[in-house]
């Protein structure tokens, strides 16, 4: 498959517990590579989010590949040392600037449970994890995964599939999110794929991604790379990648 050469830059912020994050970002610069966007990864979550505040006119896509949070929930407390965050004022403000001001947000799978201190951090995104009403199945088996075809760039043209992926569901969504993929559990459907503007800024939050072979699905890696090009402002659909 033909592949252009990486032009638009990105960065990938990556690090947290229960994922393998080294191996899930690695894949990722290489599905980003696919879509025409030169990826790096970081781990410093603070260092980036507050270098945005003065990454200048040519800004960066940001991909969020990680789940760091307060860890107030007790089954984590022994983890809280060395991955509990807490942002700061600069590092959020930069993040808040960056998407207000015209940059690009792919939020990925565990972001949703991130920066759980942070009010804004629902407006921004649109939808977070909490922890007294937000689950999961256990990662077994194949789920089905609908799409809303031909209703977003992202993903028209993309038919329905399957995959073995953790299913995030019952989220605490803002009132304009739009579902491009959804799966069921807990007898309801779940979005688990929307695009949205903030300000002059897009964000796409996708809740698969839970490990390396999320990736591998046909239908998922596309969709992934449709919308890591619509966040960053360029043409979701690209023939030469599909």
């Amino acid at each position: 498959m033909p592949r252009p050469a990486p032009t638009t830059p990105a960065v990938i912020v990556s690090g947290g517990v229960a994922h393998d994050f080294p191996a899930t970002s690695a894949e990722l610069v290489r599905v980003l590579a696919e879509a025409g966007v030169s990826a790096t990864v970081e781990t410093d979550v603070e260092a980036v989010l507050t270098g945005l505040g003065i990454s200048g006119e040519r800004r960066p896509l940001v991909v969020l590949n990680l789940l760091r949070w307060t860890m107030q929930v007790e089954r984590y407390a022994h983890l809280r040392d060395e991955w509990s965050i807490s942002l700061s004022e600069d590092a959020r403000a930069g993040l808040l600037e960056h998407v207000r001001s015209g940059g690009g947000l792919l939020a990925l799978h565990g972001a949703s449970i991130c920066f759980d201190d942070w009010p804004e951090w629902r407006d921004l995104l649109g939808g977070v994890w909490r922890w007294d009403r937000s689950s999961h199945p256990p990662l077994a088996g194949p789920v089905p995964v609908t799409v809303a075809t031909d209703r977003h760039p992202i993903v028209a043209g993309v038919g329905d599939f399957e995959i073995v992926d953790e299913v995030y569901g019952f989220l605490d969504r803002t009132d304009d999110i739009v579902g491009l993929l959804s799966s069921p559990h807990g007898g309801t459907d779940h979005p688990l794929l929307w695009a949205r503007t903030v300000d002059s800024g897009r964000v796409v939050y996708d809740a698969l991604g839970h490990h390396v072979p999320s990736y591998a699905v046909p239908e998922h890696r596309r969709i992934v790379r449709r919308a890591a090009r619509w966040a960053a402002g360029l043409p979701a659909d690209q023939p030469a990648v599909g």
